[in-house]
């Protein structure tokens, strides 16, 4: 007895040992490959103003003179050029990797830094240079809202997700949306804002398909413009991100995108192309993902010809969070600079530099183009942050915008709701409203209004009293919903920040009974039936429980309609969603669909205005509703399992050792090519569900007078639209290319161009102008390598859909 318990305990002791060495080893490889690494460079000094020849300078470098990196009044290029000649070798490569994984953790001391920034631009303190501090925002700042011993709270605004921002086909109103975020990063002392996302829509499945735009690359570069120009109004940086084919979350890090040279200027860069051109963003943010065997990081032929040489992109590159593979070659290639940075890239940069491996030209053009940036931020003119943005003001731009790309998908006559109306709120969601995706997407907003909540505000008087139009709920449903979450407490529990991407928020969805159902017909005026689904970064999705509705929500839309319908009542059916679902198996039971996205914390309110008639729906779809998900063309070649990543994939990146060449394990096949979206749906002649660019109004619309003249490579296109309903309303239309009799496999056509109405009242007409320039309508010639001009006639469509066209002209080219 005394023998066994003594192996017993030797063993126990043994495991203890073995437990502790593996911790040790598991701490000392985390410090050694994740931890930041400042070395000798503490954060800045007090620096002085002074004055010379009438003008007044901050005094840097402590020389008592004025450099010429230090006044404002000299060319950005003139001061690096000053300022890199100043630095030491190894300033030079500190600059080159990033910081801030503390930061963005939350673990620095009170009052230091700004907790939640993801990352930083490191100091060159002797010369004066400060922290460039960088967060995550493509739907608001990610930023620590609470913090230790502060009474005072720092809530960022949760914006519409991108996807619904492009469903506004608004380019003016995104402008605006930007504008408040680029604001809010000002007032928090935030430098860049480390977005929007450009990555295409090529399947339903991407998990981080909120983030981005659309299917197609001339809505994304549009819409994406539009971004970056609002938020860097406000002298705060963007980050357009992920350059480029970053279209699945399943093994980001390893995967391989095996695409050909045609799709990948006409679909996959053309997006980031005409971001470039239009709004020219102080950085882009490369990829994890490899293209054609070259991590994007890695590859000279993306970041510097393509990117720089062809496109004339001027800021900086800066990888993906412990992206890339080889340091050394990452800055070779044109990545300038590595984030969050790590002891092992530090390493890595100083043995290339001293065998010769990495040259000093090449860490000083990197180091110049980061320089250019941090002496572009307001720090550098020592603007005094507020930490006071104006979030009412904010909230308000949310809501306008959440309302404006929320997408009517159908209407059998019963939006608006009639005024006074008493409506039975069914399903989780229409009490636990969706604000935004998860991960890095994600904001810490103050609140989220909830479809409930936007319901009782509709019709409230200045003095918060209910109005004569006012909506009230129906408090048996009601009661139904708060039973349910009282019995699943655990469930109810939202996960936030990291956690989000690897513990899915998944509240237990709520059944009713008949009798139920019959209930609320009889005690209500109409039914709103809220589906909800959420994604993130971390994972895709799935089709089973996601994509396809799940039993319990059929036999909700099916015993809704089923009692309401008896007693002679609607049923709306709102999608808080983040991307594409299955439709077409059910869309004839309810009498209205709104497609109502993700809207931010205002969301609710959006949604209610819509249903109260506040607001005519005006949104379109910016990607296509498929029938089935295996209509796609790229359903064949993208990963179905959904299987999300774990905090060692993400924070540990590659599985393979660096520097090893190995064969690809993993890797995706675009075979699809160009035919992507619409593209393919058009081409092929496939029923769908929904069309891209598809949405409903309360108000008609007639396009007519189309005109279109060619001079000097640009055609010049015009065309009038007048409000022929009974409502004031606004109008897209939305302007496709195709070449009839081509010779080239090329898509049925393709939208070159688009705008979008003002508020139109009832008889009133809008003249709209397009510009296409020419060279636009070229394909890529994979022999010759080059864009080209297909000779001959083409056909000018203005349409309110891909598959309802209004008016068409041809023209010779």
């Amino acid at each position: 007895m005394k023998r066994s318990l003594k192996i017993t305990l030797k063993i126990v002791g043994a495991l203890i040992v073995l437990l502790l060495l593996a911790a040790g080893i598991g701490w000392w490889y985390f410090n050694a490959k994740f931890l930041d690494f400042e070395g000798d460079f503490p954060e800045n000094k007090s620096l002085a103003t002074l004055s010379e020849n009438g003008y007044s300078f901050t005094d840097r470098n402590a020389n008592g003179k004025l450099d010429v990196y230090e006044d404002a009044r000299r060319s950005l290029d003139e001061r690096a050029n000053d300022l890199l000649a100043q630095m030491t070798l190894e300033e030079k490569i500190h600059l080159l990797k990033g910081s801030g994984l503390a930061s963005g953790l939350g673990r620095l001391e009170p009052g230091e830094g700004i907790p939640g920034a993801v990352g930083t631009i490191v100091p060159t303190p002797r010369l004066g240079i400060p922290t460039v501090y960088l967060s995550d925002g493509p739907a608001g700042l990610r930023i620590q809202p609470i913090r230790e011993n502060e009474e005072r709270t720092y809530y960022a605004t949760a914006f519409p997700i991108g996807t619904l921002l492009a469903a506004t086909w608004n380019t003016d109103l995104v402008g605006e949306v930007g504008s408040a975020m680029g604001n809010e990063a000002l007032e928090y002392g935030l430098d860049v804002i480390l977005g929007p996302g450009a990555n295409i829509h090529r399947h339903p499945f991407c998990g981080r398909n909120f983030e981005y735009y659309s299917e197609d690359p001339v809505l994304t570069g549009y819409i994406g413009a539009a971004m970056v120009n609002g938020i860097e109004s406000n002298g705060v940086g963007t980050s357009v991100k992920h350059f480029v084919a970053n279209n699945q979350e399943t093994n980001r890090n390893n995967n391989n995108a095996i695409v050909s040279e045609r799709a990948l200027r006409e679909i996959y860069l053309k997006g980031f192309e005409i971001i470039v051109r239009e709004s020219q963003p102080w950085t882009i943010m490369s990829s994890y993902n490899k293209i054609n065997g070259t991590y994007v990081a890695e590859s000279p032929y993306l970041l510097t010809d393509i990117l720089r040489k062809e496109w004339g992109f001027e800021g900086l590159v800066m990888s993906d969070w412990f992206g890339g593979n080889d340091a050394p070659a990452m800055i070779r290639a044109g990545n300038d600079l590595l984030e969050p940075g790590t002891k092992f890239q530090w390493n890595a940069l100083l043995e290339a530099q001293e065998d010769g491996e990495l040259s000093e030209a090449a860490i000083d053009t990197s180091v110049k183009r980061i320089l250019k940036l941090i002496l572009g931020t307001k720090k550098m003119q020592n603007y005094p942050n507020t930490n006071d943005p104006n979030l009412e003001a904010h909230a308000a731009v949310t809501r306008r915008s959440a309302a404006e790309g929320m997408v009517l998908l159908k209407n059998e006559g019963v939006l608006p709701l009639a005024p006074a109306s008493k409506l039975a709120l069914l399903g989780v969601t229409s009490y636990e409203f969706i604000a935004g995706g998860t991960g890095s997407g994600d904001v810490n907003e103050a609140y989220t209004i909830s479809l409930e909540e936007g319901i009782r505000n509709t019709g409230l008087d200045k003095e918060g009293g209910l109005g004569a139009g006012s909506y009230t709920i129906n408090e048996a449903a009601k009661n139904a919903f708060e039973a349910h979450k009282e019995a699943h407490p655990k469930e109810f529990v939202k996960p936030e920040g990291f956690q989000a991407m690897f513990v899915p928020y998944n509240p237990p969805q709520l059944s009713y009974s008949e009798a139920q159902l019959r209930e609320f017909a009889a005690g209500s005026d109409a039914a709103v039936i809220t589906i909800g689904r959420n994604s993130g970064e971390g994972g895709d999705r799935t089709e089973a429980n996601d994509f396809l509705l799940s039993r319990q929500e059929r036999d909700l839309i099916e015993g809704a309609c089923q009692a309401f319908h008896d007693a002679g009542k609607p049923v709306v059916v709102v999608l808080n969603v983040g991307g594409v679902i299955e439709t077409a198996s059910w869309k004839n039971r309810p009498d209205a669909i709104l497609l109502a996205w993700q809207g931010g914390q205002e969301g609710g309110n959006s949604v209610a205005d819509i249903l109260s008639g506040n607001v005519n729906p005006s949104g379109k779809l910016p990607m296509t509703f498929p029938v089935k998900l295996s209509d796609h063309a790229s359903d064949a070649n993208f990963p179905h399992d959904g299987k999300p990543m774990s905090m060692t994939d993400m924070m540990a990146g590659k599985s393979v050792p660096e520097n090893e060449q190995v064969r690809d394990v993993d890797f995706t096949v675009y075979e699809e090519g160009v035919y992507v979206g619409y593209r393919h749906f058009d081409t092929a002649g496939k029923d769908v569900s929904y069309p891209f660019g598809y949405g409903l109004s309360y108000s008609t619309f007639e396009v007519d007078s189309l005109q279109a003249q060619l001079a000097d490579g640009m055609l010049q296109v015009s065309l009038r639209v007048r409000n022929t309903g009974t409502v004031p309303g606004k109008e897209v239309v939305q302007l496709y290319v195709s070449k009839p009799g081509s010779q080239i496999d090329r898509p049925l056509q393709e939208l070159k161009a688009f705008g979008k109405t003002r508020n139109l009242i009832p008889g009133e007409e809008q003249t709209l102008n397009f510009r296409i320039a020419t060279d636009d309508l070229r394909y890529w010639d994979e022999q010759a390598s080059r864009w080209v001009l297909e000779p001959g006639s083409y056909r000018l469509k203005a349409g309110v859909s891909s598959r309802e066209i209004r008016q068409e002209a041809g023209v010779e080219l």
